[in-house]
């Protein structure tokens, strides 16, 4: 017997990368999936990849009307959701200087819109004591050259993961984050090509003391925490280290915890760098 047998879970951009290692581990512990993406083909291959246990659905998280359709899919397939899993998003790397209104209002509306409408048009469909989850980025606080409208994308979801949990709270509701460091999902080489890839990689190795990317499995464990294991502790909403320093952490659907996944302090590095550099950051 599956620990989410009976379980229903929709995750936005489940073809690829985190939500698609998201969308194994679920179907994998019992849960019955739906995610979307914005090709048929890449829908074809994950049908194929998920099994009799997904649903795959062509859907663009920018799109209103979109949303509004897949709110009425999962309400055919599933009738009411247990997690809303809002994963989708986009990069475009650009110098400040050169990012045109085009490429802003592209990010801006898969990045922040999207997950927005996401959440207010399939938030009626949760069941009492359900969850969301959305995908940030640690780029949201930290100052990262070449990204700064995907960063400014992000920090706005992280803002909206704390208001949207606030105003979920009277139906019991939990709205949390996950906030990745470089992850191996190979958006880097869709996005830019293989050889500007491979440069921008070597810099991120280089400034990480791990020296290595995260892999989507290690992101997919902390959503499934999030959405599902997290509601057997109701009165813990992080690391125990959150819940010791931060006593207004304990509500666990008072406010969000964004999870970001950070390098591990070297032992050289001081204590407030080490508190700054932990693995799991309390907000």
């Amino acid at each position: 017997m599956g620990r989410y047998d009976g379980k229903a879970a929709l995750i936005t951009g489940g073809t690829s990368g985190i939500g698609l290692a998201a969308a194994r581990l679920l179907i994998e512990r019992g849960a019955r999936v739906m995610v979307t993406g914005r090709t048929e083909t890449t829908l074809d291959a994950v049908r194929e990849v998920l099994g009799d246990n997904a649903v795959a659905v062509q859907s663009d998280a920018s799109s209103l009307a979109d949303a509004d359709a897949l709110a009425d899919r999962v309400r055919s397939e599933f009738g009411a959701l247990d997690v809303l899993f809002a994963n989708a998003g986009i990069t475009r790397f650009a110098a400040f200087e050169t990012v045109d209104e085009a490429t802003y209002d592209e990010v801006f509306a898969v990045n922040a819109k999207g997950p927005y409408f996401t959440v207010q048009k399939l938030a009626p469909l949760l069941n009492a004591g359900g969850a969301v989850v959305l995908t940030t980025s640690v780029a949201n606080v930290k100052g990262m050259p070449m990204v700064s409208a995907y960063a400014a994308s992000k920090a706005a979801l992280r803002a909206m993961t704390r208001s949207l949990a606030r105003e979920l709270l009277p139906r019991g509701i939990r709205v949390n984050a996950v906030s990745p460091g470089p992850i191996d999902t190979g958006i880097l080489t869709r996005t830019i090509g293989p050889a500007a890839a491979a440069q921008a990689e070597a810099g991120m190795l280089a400034n990480n003391p791990m020296q290595r990317f995260g892999r989507p499995e290690e992101i997919a464990e902390a959503v499934a925490f999030l959405a599902f294991d997290a509601s057997i502790r109701p009165n813990h909403a992080g690391p125990p280290h959150c819940s010791a320093r931060y006593p207004e952490l304990r509500s666990a659907v008072a406010k969000p915890f964004i999870v970001s996944r950070m390098p591990r302090a070297t032992s050289s590095e001081s204590s407030p760098a080490r508190r700054r550099r932990s693995s799991s950051t309390c907000i």
